[in-house]
């Protein structure tokens, strides 16, 4: 499976979006920072129908509290996961993989909850804006790797490339991806490049007696 994580500046529509859809036609999925869509999501829909693939990334909605949500737009341009902010793990499955989202600060207020579906194979962590600090960049890798060997799967995460958290003079843009086994792959402070991660297992049988980090080779680009 080939996942393109993404670092794009906050912005009111969806042009960057669109840029990398057409940048990389053969993904299978595109994953931007927390709220990166802002109400945006009709046309995220179509994009993902247009381009086949799909996209894991976060909205919001105005009205209502908490604003930010989850969201997982099949290649198909259905919505086929919406999560409010704070409350328990959901899961779609994609190429035989079950692929689950956090969502910014939930990393370490409430942790990856998920009581009601079982086992993952990939979490993916929208984050809003950069870290306000190195100690913060630290925490957050940290937990997350404690994640990735909790939950024996893979953890990946991005930020936006630019904004900061309450108005901190201190931003760092974050991408990040985690092994099963708790090796971090790719650590990227203050580097906004689009990342491809390449993701290849030789069984995708749910009854394989082989744990994930044995069967799931990562490969990363650049």
């Amino acid at each position: 499976m080939k996942i393109i994580i993404g670092q794009p500046r906050l912005e009111q529509h969806v042009l960057q979006l669109e840029a990398e859809l057409k940048q990389h036609p053969d993904a299978d999925v595109l994953f931007f920072p927390e709220g990166y869509l802002n109400q945006n999501v009709e046309d995220a829909c179509r994009l993902a129908a247009a381009y086949g693939t799909m996209i894991v990334t976060g909205h919001r909605r105005l009205d209502e509290r908490p604003k930010d949500r989850s969201i997982i737009i099949s290649k198909a341009g259905e919505i086929v996961l919406e999560k409010a902010k704070y409350t328990p793990a959901e899961t779609v499955e994609e190429q035989g993989w079950v692929i689950s989202t956090l969502l910014c600060d939930e990393l370490v207020l409430q942790g990856f909850r998920n009581e009601n579906i079982g086992s993952v194979d990939i979490i993916m962590h929208s984050i809003g804006v950069g870290m306000f600090s190195e100690e913060q960049y630290s925490e957050w890798v940290e937990e997350a790797r404690k994640i990735a060997l909790l939950h024996q799967c893979i953890v990946m995460g991005t930020s936006h490339a630019d904004g900061s958290y309450r108005d901190s003079e201190i931003s760092i843009p974050i991408a990040y991806c985690i092994t099963p086994d708790g090796e971090v792959v790719l650590a990227s402070r203050s580097d906004t490049r689009t990342r491809t991660i390449l993701l290849n297992r030789g069984s995708t049988e749910p009854s394989s007696q082989k744990s994930l980090q044995n069967r799931v080779n990562i490969t990363i680009v650049p």
